[in-house]
């Protein structure tokens, strides 16, 4: 039986998800993301300053994180991959903001 729609819609950046499912999501032992978070590969939002929720973002980008780490990059690769990766598209919407003027 299905449960009918109510029109509900979280975005991609809602942090929804606590440790114990977006480690069951990504396949990561909970300590390894609370690591991520220490090291700023990840930035999961704190509720009452303690829980971590995570956002279908996070949840993504911590996919890539296993991608990269399993192609063989030290955590401070992955960390400059990611940061390359942000500042190219900072790049590209600075670009496409002066293709438009």
């Amino acid at each position: 039986m299905s449960v009918p729609s109510r029109g509900y819609r979280v975005s991609d950046e809602s942090p929804v998800y606590i440790i114990s499912v977006a480690a069951q999501l990504t396949g990561l032992h909970p300590q390894t993301l609370r690591q991520y978070d220490r090291l700023g590969l990840v930035s999961p939002t704190r509720l009452g300053g303690r829980n971590r929720l995570y956002s279908a973002n996070d949840i993504t980008r911590l996919h890539e994180i296993t991608e990269l780490s399993a192609d063989g990059l030290t955590l401070e690769g992955i960390r400059r991959v990611l940061e390359l990766q942000l500042e190219v598209e900072r790049l590209r919407s600075r670009l496409q903001e002066f293709h438009r003027e």
